[in-house]
């Protein structure tokens, strides 16, 4: 297992689990992209504080369960992001891993994703990506391709540049507030967060 372990965060500060599942890229046998266009999105996406962990793991029921835990349970991730392994070949097993250490099932999160690939390539009805809650973390599936994770992250513009699809991202911070997560706040420019106006930092203070 490969990972990259940064010093612990102050409660202010979003803490974010990146996992890569892919048995060929944990194995030396091709470059690992998931998790560079990870960190290079959450920069130019995030307003606010935060710090990530990194895992690049194999295609493993077991070591993705037990990846997830030790995100959510021991370093105290507020949310677990995985890319690859969502798919139906035989090794595809990450939604299966995600559901067997979840606490609630978030439905509309694999939903929308669907949605948002399927303006691009008819296969998106294959993956099988999920969302989920353990704890205070929240878990998605993503797609395993940079371009995809950005798509799905930001959402479909229109010719001119218009919100046409929303990102799953917009929906992340007001979840991450209701599970009892920081204060998440995002650049517009990339993706908008929405929040009901009662629950907005400007509303309350």
């Amino acid at each position: 297992m490969t990972q990259m372990t940064l010093e612990l965060p102050t409660s202010e500060e979003l803490r974010i689990g990146l996992v890569s599942i892919s048995d060929r890229a944990s194995s030396g046998a091709y470059e690992d992209k998931g998790i560079p266009a990870l960190r290079e999105w959450f920069a130019a996406a995030l307003a606010s504080p935060w710090r990530m962990e990194t895992r690049l793991i194999p295609d493993d029921r077991a070591t993705i369960e037990g990846t997830l835990v030790e995100l959510c349970d021991d370093l105290g991730c507020h949310l677990v992001l995985t890319t690859g392994g969502t798919g139906p070949a035989p090794r595809d097993v990450t939604p299966e891993a995600t559901m067997a250490v979840a606490d609630k099932l978030m439905p509309g999160f694999g939903e929308q994703m669907r949605q948002i690939s399927l303006h691009f390539v008819p296969t998106a009805i294959l993956s099988r990506q999920v969302g989920a809650i353990r704890g205070k973390t929240l878990i998605l599936n993503l797609p395993g391709q940079p371009k995809s994770i950005r798509e799905t992250l930001e959402g479909v513009k229109d010719e001119a540049g218009r919100q046409a699809v929303p990102g799953i991202f917009a929906a992340v911070p007001y979840c991450i507030d209701l599970i009892g997560g920081p204060y998440v706040e995002t650049h517009e420019a990339v993706v908008a967060a929405f929040r009901p106006k009662s629950a907005r930092k400007c509303a309350a203070g």
